[in-house]
């Protein structure tokens, strides 16, 4: 008989989001105490890989002239190129082998925060008839936001792992508008101490 923890269930999936060097400590647009989420989301993928439930990891993957860098006139630091260790994934995490990778933003004249934004991850999902995403990783007023919010139009119900996320805060308390709006949206919060 298939056993799964309590608040679990099959049509579930984990989703990290952009938990990629750049946006970690020493990278190119590191998000305060980024790494904190690393031991955490360590947790979640346990659980979801103990009761062998999808893990989904997003990630940006740039051209080196994106449309978001400087150089093109946008708002932030050259980050997440392509093939370049500053878009590879925490190593700790160990995604590579765990999870299936999507990438976004891939084209110099798109920008992308939303982990479904011409990714497929929608329609990954729904062939795997999952109702339910939890989410977690960077930013949390910027991709995991927007990540959120599109999975709440989609019909998902959405659980924010809110020990899990970190906000870049380019003004002081956007992450915490961001994770009011996502809950007054339908998100509901979610520890890791309610599912290990």
């Amino acid at each position: 008989m298939k056993t799964i923890k309590p608040g679990l269930n099959r049509h579930d999936a984990l989703i990290v989001v952009d938990v990629q060097n750049d946006f970690l400590p020493g990278g190119a647009l590191a998000v305060p105490n980024g790494d904190a989420v690393i031991p955490v989301l360590r947790r979640y993928i346990q659980c979801f890989l103990n009761e062998k439930l999808p893990v989904i990891a997003t990630r940006d993957w740039h051209t080196p002239d994106h449309c978001s860098f400087p150089t093109q006139g946008g708002p932030w630091p050259a980050h997440c190129v392509a093939e370049t260790r500053g878009a590879a994934f925490a190593t700790e995490l160990d995604l590579e082998t765990h999870a299936m990778i999507l990438s976004k933003a891939t084209e110099a004249d798109k920008d992308a925060y939303s982990g479904f934004d011409q990714t497929g991850l929608d329609d990954e999902l729904r062939r795997r008839d999952i109702s339910r995403i939890f989410v977690g990783g960077l930013a949390t007023d910027y991709c995991v936001l927007k990540t959120v919010l599109d999975g709440l139009l989609l019909g998902y119900n959405v659980c924010l792992l809110e020990d899990a996320i970190r906000a870049v805060n380019v003004k002081p308390g956007d992450g915490d508008r961001a994770i009011a709006k996502m809950t007054q949206k339908g998100a509901v919060s979610v520890m890791v101490s309610q599912l290990a």
